[in-house]
């Protein structure tokens, strides 16, 4: 079933008739940047609320754990829901839920009120980014989605970056309470304006349905990946609430069941995720790729914090400021390098990006206990270059390579793996830098020397994962414009 035989959505606005459709997708990037920088706000204050509210680390490290989980638990879901309901309707019901919950986590007068914050707050997140891709694509023609995808990738890799750093600055003079205040009413104004620009510019089918059971096994599965992973460093610290390996393992369990479903259920078109996406070859080869980024991006976001405090013993500020400028950078580039896609394609961008990430990773791995400062931005600067290069080409080739039908599962896909991705950087990080540390102080070593050659291991079989993905970059290819019946206004 295509777009074209699908029942249409009588509440739906045809594109031809959006007379401003880069409005639309500019407030969606201020919306979806805001929910995603909330997103990385917590790691710095996570101290301050623990002091604060008299917690210990394994209680208060819910406060991310449970966002992580609640998003790999949703995102699945917003293939369906952008299939189901109106765009408006969705965009609404995600902003709603995320001014909610940031209320909640205001007012917060304990833990469990603020973790529900946090969990109210994760739901409408989860949807923002699905939405964002799914709206641009049925928007933007091909000719000029790079430069629009180079806009998203500021929300994507920036607003993750300069979270800490805007943590940081507040936590410096204001209470944790804070951050939560200054989001609200930047939320609320994107609330306001979505009821005055925001049209359903996508085609719905209104007789999809939810398979219960297919809910049941995606909440499992990612849930249980993301569970597992994200215990992985209180594992090897010895700290693990439970065993890691039994999410682990339910987790993948789940997810084989899952998979089988979903391939059972795409012959009727019922599919919670159509996994036909990966039948695109360029779509599966970005993935990967956006697997080995991502696990980069976030594993030096959680492991470059711990280095400067721990190892040179800088402070929250100091810290934040440091990795500003490779978040400013990857924000600056991202338009012009989405012009350049659209000019040349991806294979000249992605291959230096990624032989640019491989050799800064290379570079974090010399980093030890006298390490001057101004190398670290330095080599954190050229990091952020590389991924830059190749976040848009990958996102622009993976989805521009799907048929319109399959854009929300595309984009939903696309989002979960970010996430799991993400977890998985972390965990492996983490746990490297864990294990060796604890191995370098068990024979008697000093901790900071030990601290700082668990971040030369941990940088150093980043540097190996990546210098391998390189080879995979010569296979990244332009996918060929899909024919979608009528022409895309070029937003504006």
């Amino acid at each position: 079933m295509t777009l074209q035989d699908s029942s249409p959505d009588t509440a739906s606005t045809p594109v031809a008739q959006i007379a401003k459709p880069g409005r639309v997708i500019a407030l969606l990037v201020v919306a979806a940047f805001v929910v995603i920088l909330n997103e990385t706000t917590m790691g710095v204050a996570l101290t301050n609320v623990m002091a604060d509210l008299g917690i210990t680390a394994a209680t208060g490290q819910w406060l991310t754990t449970g966002f992580l989980l609640t998003m790999a638990i949703v995102i699945p879901l917003t293939g369906f829901l952008l299939e189901r309901f109106p765009l408006r309707t969705v965009f609404f019901t995600a902003m709603t839920l995320f001014s909610i919950g940031t209320l909640i986590a205001a007012l917060a007068p304990g833990f469990e009120v603020l973790l529900a914050g946090r969990i109210v707050q994760a739901s409408g997140t989860a949807i923002m980014m699905p939405l964002l891709f799914t709206t641009v694509l049925n928007v933007v023609p091909a000719s000029h989605r790079g430069r629009m995808m180079g806009v998203i990738s500021v929300v994507i890799a920036v607003a993750p970056a300069i979270g800490p750093t805007v943590s940081g600055v507040i936590l410096s003079t204001l209470s944790w309470h804070a951050i939560f205040w200054i989001i609200l009413p930047i939320a609320l104004l994107a609330l306001g304006l979505g009821a005055v620009w925001v049209r359903n510019v996508t085609t719905t089918r209104p007789d999809t349905r939810l398979d219960l059971l297919s809910v049941l096994l995606s909440a499992l599965g990612f849930g249980g990946l993301i569970y597992g992973l994200s215990s992985i460093g209180e594992s090897a610290s010895g700290h693990a609430a439970i065993p890691v390996w039994i999410p682990l393992v339910v987790g993948a369990l789940a997810l084989a069941l899952f998979v089988a479903r979903q391939i059972g259920l795409q012959k009727s078109d019922g599919a919670l995720l159509d996994l036909r996406t990966f039948q695109s070859r360029s779509f599966t080869l970005a993935i990967v790729l956006v697997v080995v980024v991502m696990a980069a991006l976030f594993g030096s976001l959680i492991l470059l914090p711990i280095y400067l405090q721990q190892v040179l013993g800088l402070d929250v500020l100091a810290v934040g400021l440091m990795l500003l400028p490779g978040g400013v950078l990857m924000g600056a580039m991202a338009p012009v390098i989405g012009n350049i896609f659209d000019r040349v394609g991806p294979t000249p961008l992605v291959i230096p990006g990624m032989i640019i990430a491989a050799a800064s990773l290379w570079g974090m791995a010399t980093f030890d206990e006298n390490t001057g400062v101004a190398w670290i931005i330095t080599v954190h600067l050229a990091l952020n270059l590389g991924l830059g290069a190749v976040f848009t080409p990958l996102l622009t080739s993976a989805l521009g390579s799907l048929p319109p039908r399959l854009y929300p599962h595309g984009s939903a896909i696309v989002g979960t793996v970010q996430q799991v991705a993400g977890a998985a950087g972390t965990a492996a990080f983490v746990t490297i830098f864990s294990v060796t540390t604890a191995s370098a102080i068990a024979t008697g070593a000093d901790e900071v020397l030990a601290k700082a050659g668990g971040v030369h291991a941990a940088f150093l079989v980043g540097a190996v994962v990546a210098s391998l993905a390189v080879v995979l970059a010569f296979f990244v290819r332009k996918p060929a414009e899909p024919a979608l019946g009528a022409a895309h206004p070029a937003a504006h």
